[in-house]
């Protein structure tokens, strides 16, 4: 009997069924012998593991930003590595207390203001269903900015104290950690980070100065737009107009909110010739929180790693009164609605014009809502305080996901295929769903004209119009096919700057370039001052040949 033959002796077919036999062959014998030494290497192996994890120092965003970054953290506490969470004692969604990383709790007063951030959300949700001008519009915008310019003042408060306090700074070092990973959308890490002389990885799509590729790589107006400027790669005459206006409103807002606060900052602890932008430019890694199948084509640099959809998994069976509940919908399917953690509820006249649109439809719907219950909801309609958001979207009877356009569940809403209807409210959401849109994924409407009737007429154009599935179907296949996951790229490249103490191959020094060196416009200035030396000396030698030769034929004549 040859060898392979004799590995599959002990496996016999009984009426169809595979079983083992129950001979033993001698290497079973000797594996049962030495079972004692394989538990030793096995545990001497796990300890190695252990032994060999780095240590990483995570300055969290709170809020949907710490969402995203759970993840992450998870996944190198499954990978062995030790993981050390800052946060303020008053945080929002961030635990002190968790089995997957040790918390340092600051003692601050300031921090992520979570619940003044959802009053303010609230506010401007019902100012909009009002119908308000255009001056409350701005008004409301406006106290958004001074919202973010308070919270990017707590932050930099507290990292203050924080510098001040030598015995946890000590601490810090004394821990010896391998990098810093952090969200850029605060300062907070980023100054933490070369404090203490580490790496820096970037968990990041925003940075204090918009959109994360703005900062780090050449983004030419005429084709890349300006987040919020709701313009995609090809752009007009006017268009381009209107890009280039978003982009000096980008530099007054930086100009005027941001630079004041973080220039006084760094020069006092980093040195009066450091930029408050390079500590952010000088980052080993850029885990970006996008990818082309979202992002319009740009220019990026080698130190950007996507991991779009990286927070997005198979989706798991639902509990079963909710599976009850979707089975219930036969061929018509079922919808799903939620307008992410920060809006909980909707003012009441916009609810009612939502239910009734939702009771006309032969689908079911799931709708997260913690307001009162509309009057006109319909039969076909389940309202739930919370709903597994990832599941219901990878539910094969799930047609349509109504949402307000945040990331996370743009992205999901993309990895299970489902298209989508839009009812974006602020920060970034309507940007994301014009991309949304211009790929022909999503039917987006203006909240403050909401009713029953336009909000019917879009889910029917979602549901029964073909191309919206079909052209969503695409990018989803666009997105899966890749040669590794996401989340398996971003740990590769976390772990990669723990192996080689940092990735400075990987980062361009154009960053401490002036604009004149960088646009090379020192250059050509030089360059033309030596044309015109050589046109101006080309000049003066023809008219002197010309004058001896006009002289010496006069001369001659003479």
């Amino acid at each position: 009997m040859s060898e392979q033959d004799s590995s599959h002796s002990n496996v016999c077919c009984d009426g169809g069924k595979f079983r083992l036999k129950p001979e033993r062959s001698a290497g079973w014998n000797a594996l049962e012998m030495n079972r004692p030494a394989l538990v030793t290497l096995a545990v001497l192996l796990s300890s190695s593991a252990l032994v060999n994890g780095g240590k990483v120092l995570v300055f969290p965003v709170d809020g949907s930003h710490w969402v995203n970054m759970k993840v992450i953290i998870k996944e190198l506490h499954a990978r062995g590595h030790e993981v050390t969470v800052l946060c303020p004692s008053n945080t929002w969604y961030i635990k002190p207390d968790s089995p997957h990383y040790k918390a340092i709790t600051i003692n601050s007063p300031t921090g992520f203001d979570g619940e003044k951030l959802k009053s303010r959300i609230t506010t401007v949700l019902s100012t909009r269903c009002q119908g308000a001008s255009v001056w409350t519009h701005i008004s409301l915008e406006f106290d958004i900015m001074k919202l973010f310019y308070h919270m990017h003042k707590d932050v930099l408060q507290m990292v203050e104290e924080m510098f001040e306090d030598t015995k946890l700074m000590q601490r810090l070092h004394d821990n010896q950690f391998d990098l810093v990973l952090t969200d850029p959308a605060y300062g907070g890490g980023v100054m933490l980070g070369h404090r203490l002389g580490l790496p820096l990885v970037f968990n990041a799509r925003w940075t204090i100065q918009g959109e994360g590729h703005q900062i780090i790589a050449p983004s030419p107006l005429s084709y890349v737009p300006i987040p919020g400027s709701e313009l995609t790669d090809k752009m007009t005459f006017t268009q381009r107009i209107k890009n280039i206006m978003y982009y000096i409103f980008t530099k007054i807002y930086i100009f005027y909110v941001i630079e004041p606060m973080y220039q006084p900052f760094v020069h006092r602890y980093f040195g009066s010739d450091v930029h408050y932008m390079e500590l952010f430019q000088a980052a080993d890694i850029w885990l970006m929180r996008n990818d082309f199948t979202f992002e319009f084509p740009r220019p990026t640099m080698p130190n950007v790693v996507y991991m779009s959809g990286f927070q997005c998994k198979p989706s798991k069976p639902l509990p079963k009164e909710l599976e009850d509940f979707v089975q219930s919908s036969g061929e018509h399917g079922v919808i799903v609605m939620t307008l992410g953690t920060l809006v909980e509820h909707l003012p009441e006249e916009l609810a009612e014009e939502i239910a009734a649109a939702f009771a006309q439809l032969p689908q079911k719907v799931i709708w997260r809502h913690k307001g009162k219950k509309p009057s006109t909801l319909g039969n076909n309609t389940l309202i739930l305080d919370w709903l597994p958001q990832n599941d219901l979207l990878g539910h094969p009877k799930t047609r349509v996901f109504v949402a307000h356009g945040g990331t996370n569940g743009i992205q999901e809403a993309i990895y299970h295929g489902v298209p989508l209807v839009g009812l974006p409210l602020m920060f970034d959401q309507p940007d994301n769903f014009f991309r949304m849109q211009a790929r022909g994924v999503a039917k987006v409407l203006d909240i403050a004209t909401v009713n029953r009737d336009n909000f019917l007429e879009a889910l029917k154009e979602v549901l029964y119009e073909p191309s919206y599935q079909e052209k969503m179907k695409k990018l989803s296949s666009l997105h899966r096919d890749q040669p590794m996951k996401p989340l398996d790229r971003a740990m590769f490249w976390i772990e990669f700057v723990m192996r080689h103490k940092g990735a400075a191959h990987l980062r361009t020094e154009s960053y401490k370039m002036s604009m004149i060196q960088y646009h090379s416009i020192d250059v050509m200035a030089f360059l033309l001052a030596i044309i015109l030396i050589i046109v101006t000396v080309f000049i003066s030698a023809v008219k002197c040949l010309c004058r001896r030769v006009f002289y010496g034929s006069k001369v001659k004549k003479e």
